[in-house]
């Protein structure tokens, strides 16, 4: 383990390796929005310039709005070359729902970066299975070159709760059944008025997909994740905590504030 104390504000003041993902927490989150941020053009510029296209798999969520407003803000990067996806989406939920994620990734991303194709998971789609396979195939249509994730507070990665998660999941695209605690953190992020409105079900990407794409960035800011982020880290790599999967992913790198690295 290494620790850097005399850095400037944008640099992490801790890095550290975990099994096989390395780890950088920031002081605040504007720095770690600002780190995620750069590391994200940096890489899809890369890309750009070496095969004139990329494919990138983006997460919703409160945790990724100032990363993406970063990220917009940053520029160098040509969109109108990238095909973007999303990584999950409540079933049966409709596309001007204000929790919907196609409406989030609308607003947020494809409004703002307008890249080649945004390609929505119809979580309102008449046949679901269906719309799982069609999902995949879009998918699997050329690499994926870059996964931006985030950690759910009972450590999911996408809608891969700990009661479904598989790290060996044959399916790219499937509908899981969402446990209360990932419910929850829907209503008191404020996407729902009680636990009831909540869907019960939801369209993932599931892990082996995910951690399919050539570069993982996960990104996992505030106190409340800090649980999820010590079990992840700490405790033995389970479906427990879906997340701690990213440390057998040589090809991840975890990027904390100081709050959610708080109990490590």
């Amino acid at each position: 383990m290494t620790t850097t104390t005399t850095t400037p504000a944008s640099a992490p003041v801790r890095s550290f390796q975990v099994d096989q993902l390395p780890v950088q927490v920031y002081a605040g989150r504007a720095d770690l929005s600002a780190a995620v941020a750069r590391m994200t053009q940096t890489h899809l510029a890369g890309v750009l310039a070496a095969q004139g296209s990329a494919a990138v798999i983006l997460a919703t969520g409160n945790s990724q709005i100032q990363f993406l407003e970063e990220l917009h803000r940053l520029g160098g990067v040509d969109w109108s070359r990238v095909t973007l996806f999303h990584m999950d989406e409540y079933l049966g939920i409709p596309g001007d729902h204000p929790a919907c994620f196609r409406r989030y990734m609308r607003e947020r991303v494809a409004a703002k970066f307008q890249p080649k194709a945004f390609h929505y998971l119809e979580g309102d789609a008449l046949l679901p299975m269906d719309e799982c396979d069609r999902y995949s195939a879009l998918l699997h249509a050329q690499p994926i070159d870059l996964c931006c994730l985030g950690v759910g507070e009972n450590g999911h990665l996408a809608f891969n709760d700990p009661p479904v998660a598989n790290f060996q999941d044959r399916h790219s695209v499937t509908i899981a059944k969402l446990d209360d605690a990932c419910r929850l953190q829907q209503v008191n992020e404020g996407h729902f008025p009680n636990l009831a409105a909540v869907p019960q079900y939801a369209l993932t990407l599931t892990i082996p997909m995910l951690c399919s794409a050539r570069k993982l960035i996960c990104l996992a800011p505030e106190k409340r994740k800090a649980e999820a982020i010590r079990r992840a880290l700490r405790e033995p790599v389970s479906h427990a905590c879906p997340a701690s999967v990213l440390r057998t992913q040589p090809h991840a790198t975890l990027l904390l504030d100081t709050d959610s690295a708080a109990l490590l």
